[in-house]
């Protein structure tokens, strides 16, 4: 799990992009101990950007009791997930560039819907119960 990639995830999703330092903490603690399902995405994502400071960087204000994130730090969150995969890592002159408007609204690739694989399972498993009942009739 990469920690910069984590807290900029965890502050977009709360309003306003603040969340105060127990939040955070609960939340990547519940993030730590999900898995490779949130390790390795977060991972894809920080290579990426290898050199990502959300600090120095400017991404990440420490205000109030709590952290919030910057608009441009949505910005290189928002570069990052949209990026294709590439071989190559992103270098750090890239990060000011994705400040600044990545790409037209209309260009834009849609984003993925979440997987919810407990539903998909809860589905199959509901299917194979109305099959099953079909073929015992």
């Amino acid at each position: 799990m990469n920690f910069q990639v984590t807290v900029l995830k965890i502050l977009v999703s709360y309003p306003d992009g603040f969340a105060v330092m127990e939040d955070l903490k609960r939340d990547m603690a519940i993030l730590a101990t999900s898995g490779r399902e949130w390790a390795d995405p977060t991972k894809r994502l920080a290579a990426r950007v290898p050199d990502l400071d959300i600090f120095s960087h400017g991404l990440v204000e420490r205000i109030s009791g709590g952290w919030q994130i910057t608009p441009k730090g949505r910005a290189v969150l928002e570069f990052m997930e949209t990026l294709p995969a590439t071989p190559e890592p992103i270098q750090a002159p890239l990060i000011e560039q994705a400040a600044a408007p990545i790409l037209a609204a209309s260009q834009v690739p849609p984003l993925r819907q979440p997987v919810d694989r407990a539903k998909r399972r809860r589905e199959r498993r509901r299917e194979a119960r109305e099959r099953a009942r079909m073929n015992a009739s």
